[in-house]
């Protein structure tokens, strides 16, 4: 039986320099946002391959977990009590879980201190917030000027079936044999199957990939980075983490999902159809088995309907064909570059795409501003997509996420209100992915979090 009480663990070149005004502030407890956030993102992080995706559940379990930055002469350490036992192997933590965990801490104390007290980033604008994206992912290392690679982003459930599973690993697979990097948002399923089946590719193609993995503290513990992830960054909030997908990409593949997967191809959809980004490329394919073609012919059939064709002409659909996928990306990455470089944008961080500061600032799902959600065809496209993300995102918090389980369960499902052309598409789909078991790993019966109001 493994030890797991006490683990100690020594930075490696993951974790920067820390001044010791940082360290200080890690130490004391009292500063009890600073430590808890990293408490809950470092409980999340070796609490890799968890079979549940209720963040108030794992926290639960491991209610007796802690972590400690000690100072050292030569630096810091951290003392581990009561972790998880999947993140060892004879006693010790794995390597990439370990990185994985002073990653957490590097971002954390970026933002909690750094980025926080730099008065010229003023995350009150617009300009502001995406300059602290950009920040962020520097200090991580993700943005690399003489990397030639480009990056694309796939999007998708964490709790799809066997079969979804092994054609995202496929899709993976041939995206890496034509030298592409893949980001996730870290987790299982969908995540972690094209980081997979790419990481064979580069390894047949003698070349080191990059598996990107992007998140924010509400939603790792849900989604737990898996290992295969080398580089994993930590966004403050949801709003941010999304940026900062689109911004460092160069293309997205969305597979078969549920709210999350949802919310993130609105959140595509209202930056694509504002009008300051109508000649800007940004490759977008929907992709998945054929057994999921109804998956997206629901999906097809929403955008369809609330945002119109307008909205369909912005993404390919291709089912059954990891290979063509992967061609359509290859040669969509190449005109990206070749826009960037045209308009003399950079070709590692996306500065020319505009995206409106209502997708920017954090949307904080409670009941009053869940049921005074502007649903309606009466607004511009763009913006009826942004406020539909902020359904799915309400949706999301209410599934797995520790403030939104506490308040439905204490005041009961959020209830949505809209006009009944936008209703009635909404409510098929939800029903379709509590059907199909895309809401929740399906460890039980699903109760909604929310009310539609017809």
């Amino acid at each position: 039986m493994v030890d797991t009480t006490k683990i100690k663990l020594t930075p490696d070149r993951t974790m920067n320099v820390l001044s010791q005004l940082e360290v200080m502030q890690l130490i004391d407890k009292t500063n009890t946002h600073v430590y808890e956030t990293f408490r809950k993102c470092a409980l999340a992080v070796l609490n890799t391959g968890s079979d549940t995706d209720t963040v108030s559940e794992v926290l639960d379990a491991y209610a007796d977990f802690d972590i400690r930055v000690v100072q050292q002469e030569r630096g810091i350490k951290l003392e581990i009590d009561n972790a998880p036992a999947s993140a060892l192997v004879d006693g010790e933590v794995m390597r990439g879980i370990k990185s994985h965990v002073f990653a957490a801490l590097r971002d954390i104390i970026y933002i909690n201190n750094e980025l926080s007290n730099n008065t010229a980033i003023d995350t009150s604008t617009s300009m502001g917030i995406t300059n602290a994206v950009f920040h962020t992912l520097r200090n991580a290392g993700l943005l690399n000027v003489d990397c030639q690679n480009s990056i694309v982003v796939c999007w998708g459930g964490h709790s799809i079936n066997e079969i979804e599973y092994k054609y995202t690993k496929k899709v993976g697979y041939e995206l890496g044999l034509r030298g592409l990097d893949i980001c996730t948002g870290c987790g299982p399923g969908a995540m972690k199957g094209p980081m997979k089946g790419a990481a064979i590719a580069h390894a047949k193609q003698h070349q080191r990939g990059r598996y990107i993995g992007i998140t924010e503290p509400g939603i790792i513990a849900a989604e737990s980075p898996n290992p295969i992830v080398n580089q994993l960054i930590i966004l403050p909030d949801i709003e941010k983490r999304l940026e900062a997908f689109v911004r460092s990409s160069h293309g997205i593949i969305v597979f078969p999902g549920g709210a999350g997967t949802a919310e993130e191809i609105l959140y595509i959809l209202g930056i694509l159809l504002h009008p300051k980004n109508a000649d800007m490329p940004m490759p977008l394919i929907f992709t998945g088995p054929k057994e999921s073609k109804e998956y997206f012919e629901q999906i097809d059939a929403f955008i369809g309907t609330t945002l119109g064709k307008e909205a369909q002409d912005k993404y390919t659909i291709i089912i059954d064909d990891p290979q063509a996928v992967a061609q359509q990306m290859k040669a969509d990455t190449q005109r990206v570059w070749e826009y960037r470089r045209a308009n003399q944008d950079a070709y590692y961080f996306n500065w020319l795409l505009h995206i409106d500061d209502d997708l920017q600032n954090p949307f904080e799902p409670d009941h009053e501003n869940m049921a005074q959600l502007a649903l309606h065809k009466d607004q511009p496209i763009n913006i009826l997509a942004s406020n539909l993300r902020k359904a799915f995102s309400g949706i999301v918090d209410g599934n797995v996420k520790e403030n939104g389980i506490k308040i439905v369960a204490q005041h009961g499902p959020y209830k949505i209100h809209g006009d009944k052309s936008i209703m009635a598409p909404l409510d098929a789909l939800l029903r379709s992915f509590v059907d199909q078991k895309r809401m929740k790993i399906p460890t039980r019966e699903y109760i909604p979090c929310y009310e539609l109001v017809l």
